[in-house]
């Protein structure tokens, strides 16, 4: 079995930052291996990661690419457990690497790179993606602490906001009942969400918490849960910018 996680770069564009998928890290019985895909030629400014300078090449290592590991807290920290269990892990049964870089997106406070699962249909058909709520350290005081009083279960909203100056695609999410701005879906969901809520509808698109970790950093405080119906045509992750620049490039690692 393969897993697989694009990752996704941030252009800083004059009229607000643009995200994009530019490459792609797979980690199957053979080891790990990255390749660019097409959104590096496309997205402005993107240059080549210092490691891995030519986009034309594939990229094959036993161990993880330092450039992905340096975004793993490290083993010996104090808070290791506590940094599994905020993404609903085991501490006991610690993941693999790319499934606990899914689910964290490698995320950096200040940073340009995310990574992301292409999402899969569960076992009865459906949509099932988890992730953690994004731009919570923005919202107002009242806001952080209405993520703080949030339960497991609880309904959220997500809300197209198609006047946000910096992504037209934004999907801000709100507390149901009071009406709470409390964040923002992701960058790299935002349009599949918008897809998602449109074709479905409310009764078939819903959005909740899975879990609140109030000794976290704000990037790893909400982790939310979202499920949908799987419509007829839907393919997440096969727009040109996603396909390897490499021609001919299989997806399992022998």
């Amino acid at each position: 079995m393969t897993n697989t996680l694009f990752v996704a770069w941030r252009s800083p564009e004059p009229n607000g930052p643009r995200w994009g998928p530019v490459g792609r890290l797979e980690h199957g019985p053979g080891g790990y291996r990255f390749v660019y895909t097409r959104g590096a030629m496309t997205l402005p400014d993107f240059q080549p990661f210092a490691e891995m300078p030519r986009l034309d090449a594939v990229y094959e290592s036993d161990e993880l690419f330092p450039l992905f590991a340096n975004r793993l807290l490290s083993r010996s920290r104090p808070e290791y457990q506590a940094y599994l269990t905020w993404g609903g892990f085991d501490p006991n049964n610690p993941p693999d690497p790319i499934a606990l870089l899914a689910v964290t997106q490698g995320r950096r406070a200040t940073d340009q790179l995310e990574l992301f699962p292409c999402p899969a249909r569960d076992t009865e058909g459906g949509y099932l993606n988890k992730f953690f709520l994004h731009g919570i350290r923005h919202m107002s005081a009242d806001a952080q602490s209405r993520v703080g009083s949030l339960r497991v279960g609880e309904r959220l909203r997500a809300v197209p906001e198609d006047t946000n100056p910096s992504d037209p695609q934004a999907v801000a999410v709100f507390t149901e009942g009071d009406d709470v701005q409390i964040g923002y879906v992701p960058r790299y969901l935002a349009r599949e969400v918008r897809d998602l809520f449109e074709q479905c509808g409310t009764m078939f698109a819903e959005l909740q918490v899975e879990r609140v970790n109030p000794s976290a950093p704000m990037q790893q405080k909400l982790l939310c849960r979202m499920s949908a119906c799987w419509p007829e045509g839907f393919n997440p992750c096969t727009g040109g910018e996603f396909q390897p620049i490499v021609i001919g490039l299989g997806s399992a690692l022998k």
